[in-house]
């Protein structure tokens, strides 16, 4: 049945939607007819990108956070759409990089856990009961080669990537009789403008582990995004896939 699905007529989901990963993403699936529910805590960068989306596109400043704001959010979704095939989990924040474990701020690390890792699980915790009822389901979470290998100076960070991967994987088993796919995208260093606030000391010790000795491109990441939650990538779930320029060793 999943392979009789077409681009047509599906709804995405799509956190982080105003910027980098998630507007590139959102972009992919918009030329390929998909519509389109955008959200972002930036409300004026998403107003900002309001007119490069088709008209029938949603858009939604939310924390994501923030249960109570998830959970109206989905309400309201789905009174407008009936139903979501896909969510993109693309929200996402470094904290403070290039200092050692022992200097980390408590504060900053929680924060980044909410954004990266609790953000992640709220939307879908949300949305997988709509995708369980309709039998069908793609969620992918963006993730990072840095919470496969762990990038010194950055805890927080590859901390809750780690997460984000360990979350996919029990997400992929507890779903994968539903017809949910539940997967994940590793990348190296894609030039995002996350990328372009780190020092220039952290960006290039994360570029200098890249064989291909070069940053990733959106195009590059919006293509496997494009595949990993299509219709016809049906039987791989609980995957985290690499798109790291042959830097990941496992």
């Amino acid at each position: 049945m999943d392979r009789e699905r077409t681009w047509s007529g599906q709804h995405a989901v799509i956190t982080g939607a105003a910027t980098g990963l998630g507007f590139a993403i959102a972009q992919k699936l918009a030329n390929l007819g998909v519509q389109l529910i955008l959200i972002d805590i930036d409300g004026q960068r998403l107003e900002q990108v309001r007119n490069n989306f088709p008209q029938e596109t949603l858009f939604f400043n939310t924390d994501i956070t923030s249960e109570t704001s998830v959970g109206s959010m989905v309400e309201t979704i789905l009174d407008q759409t009936a139903k979501v095939d896909i969510l993109i989990n693309s929200a996402g924040i470094t904290g403070r990089t290039n200092i050692r474990s022992h200097q980390v701020d408590i504060g900053d690390l929680q924060r980044v856990f909410e954004v990266n890792f609790t953000g992640s699980w709220l939307t879908s915790k949300y949305l997988i009961p709509g995708m369980l009822e309709q039998g069908y389901g793609r969620i992918l979470h963006i993730a990072s080669i840095a919470g496969k290998e762990g990038n010194a100076g950055m805890l927080a960070y590859s901390a809750s990537k780690a997460a984000v991967i360990g979350m996919t994987k029990v997400q992929g088993k507890e779903y994968a009789e539903t017809g949910i796919t539940v997967n994940a995208i590793a990348p190296a260093v894609i030039r995002t403008n996350m990328v372009e606030a780190m020092s220039a000391e952290q960006v290039s010790y994360m570029t200098d582990k890249i064989p291909m000795k070069r940053c990733g491109t959106l195009k590059e990441l919006a293509d496997m995004a494009v595949f990993i939650v299509s219709p016809r990538t049906s039987f791989t779930t609980g995957f985290t896939f690499d798109l790291s320029g042959g830097r990941a060793t496992y």
